[in-house]
């Protein structure tokens, strides 16, 4: 599938749920590993708010990308964030939606307000 790019430069981006180990196999709590260095992978949930419009989404980081100083409600950078579309069969049903992944994530600051 195809990786697409975010830039997020202009959107404010608020932590909502602090890193937490990503979890492949619920039944067994296996963590996942990223498939090319085989480090573990957490996830953190966020708000990204641009031009009005706002979206909760989850973003998979390697564990060595969770930066200190995190505070929920905050905002963070997410730099080298990319989006992939997917999409699989599950229980006879088909499914799909967009994973999120960056390289890590920061504490940050609100944008520049603009002056029109």
């Amino acid at each position: 599938m195809r990786v697409i790019r975010v830039d997020a430069s202009a959107a404010t981006i608020l932590l909502t749920e602090a890193p937490a180990p990503k979890v492949r196999d619920r039944q067994t709590g296996e963590i996942a590993k990223d498939a090319v260095s085989g480090e573990a992978l957490m996830t953190v949930g966020v708000v990204y708010i641009e031009e009005g419009d706002s979206s909760l989404i989850q973003v998979t980081i390697p564990e060595s990308g969770v930066t200190d100083g995190l505070t929920v409600g905050a905002p963070v950078s997410l730099p080298g964030l990319v989006a992939r579309p997917w999409e699989s069969v599950f229980n006879g049903q088909q499914r799909h939606g967009i994973a999120y992944r960056a390289t890590a994530v920061a504490p940050g600051d609100f944008p520049m307000a603009q002056v029109g």
